[in-house]
């Protein structure tokens, strides 16, 4: 199993991936999330001239957000800067819209976009709907080397989802996963293993990436500790965001509500629903959304909900969940840090030792 690292991407994540490449981790993926953090590329693209090993990944650039052409170019470019470190992380959207109101486009639609961005990657001429029509397009001098269409870069899609997994297992994709707990992470990962030998792939090619939050506990620290509530709150209050989202928007829940935590999160939603502007409450409800706990819903992310949501726990207890996932079959462990907390990848690092 590998370890990894994910950011919520400043312009200076340069910084992380440079001492993520030192303490051994073999990738540092960015996110994509425009309403909340820097562009990715530009910090990917700083991140490739810092570093000389580790690989580098959008985690995860949604298709609405950026057209076809310019993303492949985009791709393109940094393979020059890190050629062969690159990787295509892609998703139908939650973070990254939801901050605009918005829920999860089709998975046509970003079947089309991957379709698109390969074809263009691979210097072919490519039919693309562009400004509502649909024209070919390729990259026009790609022998001038300005860009890298020759290097590989690899395809990883999030799924949730019994339609997404087919998907993923359909382009043959690496696959990206969120996970709270093992069980969860265990039984998604047999979904999707289902998914991948039912197009006929073997059992052993599944590249499967377990991103998670958490803080390596102290013996007797709380799970509400000021260090887990950086470190891991801001998974948990992922968990009240969806279920305001729900209530107020109709948009899809798909982590339900934790029994023990459950009137901390309806309490939640009741606030949310007094969130300014009126019609724009999402704006409220997701700021800090996976970077920090916003004081509207310190009270409401209790040490149940970061202890039931994330990889919060002593260094002995993460080390046997690790093992578990590793067991199970993933082949990589993410671990997000969040803004000001950059220094709990040492704490990580002793996780990550008991793997080499």
């Amino acid at each position: 199993m590998d370890f990894g690292i994910a950011v919520a991407t400043s312009a200076d994540s340069w910084k992380v991936a440079q001492r993520a490449e030192e303490q051994g981790f073999k990738e540092v993926w960015f996110y994509d999330t425009q309403m909340l953090s820097a562009d990715c590329f530009v910090a990917m693209g700083a991140a490739a001239v810092k570093t000389e090993k580790i690989r580098l990944g959008t985690g995860v650039l949604v298709p609405s957000n950026r057209i076809a052409p310019v993303a492949a170019n985009a791709f393109a470019s940094l393979n020059s800067l890190a050629p062969g470190r690159i990787d295509f992380g892609v998703g139908t959207g939650f973070t990254a819209r939801r901050a605009m109101g918005l829920g999860a486009i089709k998975l046509a639609e970003m079947e089309e976009y991957i379709r698109v961005v390969y074809g263009l990657l691979e210097e072919e001429t490519v039919m693309a709907d562009v400004d509502g029509a649909t024209r070919k397009i390729r990259f026009l001098n790609p022998d001038l080397g300005l860009i890298n269409t020759k290097d590989p870069i690899p395809l990883h899609v999030s799924a949730y989802g019994p339609r997404s997994r087919r998907l993923t297992a359909k382009l043959g994709a690496g696959w990206l996963y969120f996970a709270g707990d093992v069980g969860t992470g265990v039984a998604a990962l047999d979904a999707m293993k289902e998914a991948w030998a039912e197009v006929g792939h073997g059992k052993d090619d599944l590249s499967a990436t377990a991103f998670v939050l958490g803080c390596v506990l102290d013996d007797g620290e709380p799970y509400d500790s000021e260090r887990a509530m950086a470190q891991a709150g801001p998974r948990a209050a992922v968990i009240l965001h969806r279920a305001a989202d729900e209530a107020m928007m109709g948009l899809p829940n798909s982590s339900g509500i934790p029994p023990e935590s459950r009137d901390a999160i309806l309490s939640y939603v009741e606030k949310a629903k007094e969130f300014t502007p009126e019609d724009a409450r999402y704006l409220m409800n997701h700021r800090g959304h996976l970077l920090f706990v916003k004081p509207e819903e310190r009270q409401f992310v209790t040490a149940e909900l970061i202890r039931d949501t994330s990889f919060t726990a002593t260094e002995a207890e993460l080390k046997k969940r690790v093992g578990d996932l590793r067991d199970a079959g993933y082949t990589q462990f993410t671990i997000q840090l969040t803004p000001g907390e950059e220094d709990a990848i040492e704490d990580w690092v002793r996780i990550k030792s008991a793997f080499a």
